[in-house]
């Protein structure tokens, strides 16, 4: 089992910056893959971007340059710096991970909202 906790959201102007992390306990070494999803109201949960243990990045094009996910594996926790905030990266962020066989855990969720 894996348990997550998220912090880091709020209420941002426009243009404005927030740090999201996810701390990891339980079972933390058979994490392998960590990333943020979000939600909007009325839209599906999407991707936002995922890191592997090694380090490999992806990100959804929609935060390509804005967005930056990292992890420190000694600490068991993934962040998400997020600059140039925009009224459309308004959602509920999710913390996930994928482990080495293959099983999913998420969080709890973190609001973020973004002003214009």
């Amino acid at each position: 089992q894996v348990q997550l906790v998220e912090s880091g959201g709020g209420l941002v102007q426009a243009g404005g910056s927030l740090r999201l992390s996810c701390v990891v306990s339980g079972n933390r070494f058979s994490v392998n893959v960590m990333g943020w999803y979000r939600q909007a109201p009325g839209k599906q949960r999407d991707l936002v971007a995922d890191i592997t243990r090694s380090g490999t990045t992806n990100y959804a094009d929609s935060v390509k340059g804005r967005f930056t996910i990292s992890r420190d594996n000694a600490k068991n926790t993934v962040y998400l710096q997020m600059n140039s905030l925009k009224p459309d990266d308004t959602a509920v962020y999710y913390c996930a991970v994928k482990t080495w066989g293959g099983v999913n855990y998420w969080g709890q969720g973190t609001q973020v909202n973004v002003s214009s």
